[in-house]
């Protein structure tokens, strides 16, 4: 048994090395291209738009972006300034335009539902879907177009910025999952659509394409859409690509523990289907990994239990040795790597909480609430 342990803990840190060595990192496009729409959802985010759009507008003009390129922010009915910040914002800059909300339509989830207008409005050939917390790095537009060459659309995941111990405990578990779990060339390169990952914060499709899936109606109730658009592109027969966007933006999605506490609970059941034996299933799985060395290691060297202080050391040094690399290349706070089983257990009791809010058909995200995934 502890040599199964023992092999089962060894698998993470092997398919870490194997992405860290192949996730595909894109080079810059050598132009943007003439008809380019950059879209952002957008629902009480006056603390970021602003340095969004900065962003966005600084990385059109560091690619030749023609004058035809717009930005397109729909407001999805912002309690605060979002509109007003905006509206501001665009009487200085003709390429932004401001989208009033309309109501939810029965059915639909907060975010395809913008996303479904945006790409109504839009008139550019490439779109490239924004997410109103992330900030462009000035070669970043090029970076993500350059990653979309001969794939149908391509998502990334920026470099995460945290800074409370709640972010900086459960969002670095963020890129851990992308990397432990899944060769993420795989979602290239695999045609199945159940090798999939995404990440819905930064993507580019071209129009065509996504009229060709029927624009964000194919996945009007889902809670995890980034996931189950890539999924039904590639029942489609479609491409996709998964890439490394650290060079392309950043993101900093929460500012407390309470907010981290929230969003995680949102995702996890749904993208797990929501499913409790698919809940019971992954937690056990990062349980034994992640937790049950350091509680080996420390049970067998208390008791002189050599055999099993030997597998938690083992396993203990795996850990820290898959934390110390992510950390590294990805530049995340090297407390993390102490704290990790902690984490590990706040991320559990995360998952568990967010399979309740799915079983109570009660997932409360931006002031709404939806029934087991659907609403």
């Amino acid at each position: 048994m502890v040599n199964a342990l023992s092999l089962l803990c060894v698998l993470p840190l092997s398919v870490v090395l194997y992405n860290l060595w192949t996730w595909n990192r894109p080079e810059k496009a050598r132009r943007a291209p003439e008809r380019l729409s950059v879209l952002i959802p957008a629902r009480n985010e006056a603390r970021s738009i602003e340095r969004a759009l900065g962003g966005v507008l600084a990385a059109m003009d560091a690619s030749g972006a023609p004058l035809s390129a717009e930005v397109l922010v729909y407001d999805d009915n912002s309690e605060d300034d979002t509109a007003a910040i905006v509206e501001r914002m665009a009487q200085v800059d003709a390429r932004i335009r401001l989208i009033p909300g309309r109501p939810l339509s029965p059915g639909w989830v907060g975010k395809p539902h913008a996303c479904q207008i945006l790409w109504e409005e839009a008139t550019g050939d490439v779109l490239v879907f924004l997410d109103a917390d992330v900030h462009l790095e000035p070669d970043g537009l090029l970076r993500l177009i350059g990653g979309l060459e001969e794939v149908d659309l391509v998502t990334a995941v920026p470099r995460q910025v945290t800074e409370t111990f709640g972010e900086r405990a459960i969002v670095s578990l963020l890129l851990l999952t992308y990397l432990a779990w899944l060769p993420l060339r795989w979602v290239e390169t695999k045609p199945e659509p159940r090798f999939v990952a995404a990440n819905g914060q930064l993507l580019a499709i071209r129009r065509d394409t996504l009229s060709h899936l029927g624009g964000f109606s194919s996945v009007q109730g889902a809670i995890v859409d980034d996931v189950a658009l890539v999924r039904h592109a590639k029942v489609r027969g479609l491409r996709a690509r998964f890439v490394d966007g650290t060079r392309i933006a950043s993101c900093r999605m929460y500012r407390s523990f309470g907010e981290v506490w929230r969003g995680f609970s949102k995702n996890i059941a749904a993208g797990l289907g929501g499913s409790f034996f698919a809940v019971l299933g992954v937690t056990t799985l990062y349980a034994v990994c992640f937790v049950l060395p350091y509680v080996a290691l420390i049970i067998g060297a208390s008791s002189g239990d050599w055999g099993t202080a030997a597998f938690g050391g083992l396993g203990v040094s795996l850990n820290v040795t898959l934390r110390l690399l992510i950390a590294r290349r990805y530049e995340q706070p090297k407390e993390q790597v102490v704290f990790h089983p902690l984490a590990v257990l706040l991320l559990i009791a995360l998952a568990y909480n967010s399979w309740s809010w799915f079983k109570r058909r009660q997932i409360l995200w931006a002031g709404r609430v939806y029934a087991g995934g659907h609403g």
